[in-house]
């Protein structure tokens, strides 16, 4: 029975990723992915950063935060409906890998995109802003964590079961954009009022900014263990909840294929 189990997970593993390579090579330079994974976050920043005096400490973090958040959970929202449309969806099914290892397999292309582009603003804060990186390991690890954190957060949002990628991205954005206005990319919490403290703890995000700021040496809200806890939390109850709700919605999908 144990040697079943083990090698049930060897496949479940094995096939993930497969469909994560195969995910990585279609959908990595798609407009939509670039548009809202990469772009969107630069310029809401920028447009919140640029004329003002935000301080190194929140600069850094804020930006490596917000563009880990947008990538990570870009990709796996539109892989679903683009396979729906194309009708490439059903020969996935069929294969013998089950459900959950082609949304696995979607969640690891997400999350490795994720980490990828975070490099870019992480890189930029360095070496040209001058951050100085105090825990390395807290800081990688903190990457890794929220980057599948936010993958599975994706694989909830992408549970409709519709074939237009504009449908699903106007309801990614619908749960994205609160949860970074209340996550202290732009203000710290230390800083928000009353209410944005009490609110503040609901947005995973919060922590992945606390644990950057940690790492380049800065003050912060929580402690890092709390931080970790709670993203890896986050991950659990996502990732549960995710597969849970494709669980139902793939009938529906697989009936308009």
């Amino acid at each position: 029975m144990f040697k079943d189990g083990e090698s049930r997970i060897k496949t479940m593993i094995q096939g993930a990723l497969v469909i994560a390579k195969k995910d990585m090579k279609i959908y990595y330079l798609k407009p939509p992915v670039l548009i809202f994974g990469v772009l969107f976050p630069l310029f809401l920043f920028l447009s919140f950063a640029v004329g003002r005096n935000v301080p190194l400490d929140t600069l850094v973090p804020g930006m490596v935060g917000i563009t880990l958040f947008f990538t990570a959970s870009s990709v796996v929202p539109l892989i679903l409906p683009w396979e729906t449309r194309l009708k490439t969806l059903e020969l996935l099914i069929s294969a013998p890998i089950g459900v959950n290892t082609i949304l696995l397999g979607d969640i690891l292309a997400s999350f490795i995109f994720g980490i990828i582009i975070s490099l870019l603003p992480l890189t930029l804060g360095l070496f040209v802003f001058g951050a100085n990186l105090v825990y390395f390991p807290i800081l990688v690890l903190n990457i890794i964590l929220s980057s599948f954190c936010f993958s599975c957060l994706g694989n909830i949002i992408s549970f409709p079961p519709t074939s237009e990628p504009s449908q699903i991205m106007m309801f990614s954005n619908l749960i994205r954009l609160p949860l970074i206005f209340i996550s202290g990319i732009f203000i710290p919490v230390s800083e928000m009022p009353a209410w944005g403290r009490i609110i503040a703890p609901l947005s995973p995000l919060t922590y992945t900014t606390e644990l950057t700021r940690f790492a380049l040496g800065g003050q912060t809200s929580y402690s890092p263990y709390i931080s970790f806890v709670m993203i890896a939390l986050f991950s659990v109850v996502f990732l549960v909840v995710g597969f849970a709700l494709h669980k139902k919605s793939m009938p529906k999908r697989v009936q308009n294929l």
